[in-house]
């Protein structure tokens, strides 16, 4: 686990936007619905929130406090084409549309990691960690928990096509005479 600790915007299902820091994984503690997020508030004090609380993580370039509603300048939630990077490009749909009808169809598509990092956040973290859509915007990294998390689908799963090394083209009969060399014991071969 990193010691370093990255700044955060951390989103509440109720709306509330919580500042701080967080490490970049291994930031949950406790097992099942004790599970808790030990946020280092601006203040420097830690603050624990319940993970089954919070809606999102965003890691972010600046805490933008001025904004309210959208801090973490999240302006995309889709991919406009198909991702370049490799991974696992996931659709995730947001409970919460029972307790706030005016969020029923919020989605969020990332590009998860295709290793195993991606079982690492789901056990260590109870999360899925993903790359926004638009990674030059002031959120870089995205965790969502799993209690958060209503419906997931796999679009795609992006890798970069290994490169084949050209095959030298041999007639029949060159084929055939490596062949019979290969086969014929060395000490009566013809000279």
């Amino acid at each position: 686990m990193s010691s370093a600790k990255k700044k955060t915007i951390l989103r509440r299902m109720t709306g509330e936007i919580l500042p701080g820091y967080l490490p970049l994984s291994g930031f949950t503690h406790g097992t099942g619905s004790a599970r808790v997020v030990e946020l280092l508030d601006l203040s420097g004090r830690l603050i624990e929130i319940p993970l089954g609380d919070v809606r999102m993580i965003s890691y972010v370039r600046d805490f933008n406090l001025a904004d309210t509603t959208n801090p973490e300048r999240l302006t995309r939630r889709a991919f406009l084409a198909r991702p370049r990077n490799e991974g696992v490009w996931v659709r995730m749909t947001f409970r919460g549309a029972d307790r706030f009808p005016e969020r029923a169809a919020e989605t969020l598509e990332g590009l998860a990691a295709a290793d195993l990092s991606l079982l690492d956040s789901l056990m260590e973290d109870g999360g899925l960690h993903v790359a926004p859509p638009d990674i030059r915007s002031n959120t870089q990294r995205i965790f969502v928990p799993r209690a958060a998390i209503d419906s997931l689908q796999i679009l795609a799963v992006i890798t970069t096509p290994s490169r084949m090394k050209p095959v030298p083209e041999r007639t029949p009969e060159e084929i055939q005479k490596s062949l019979f060399e290969a086969l014929t014991p060395r000490n009566t071969r013809p000279n």
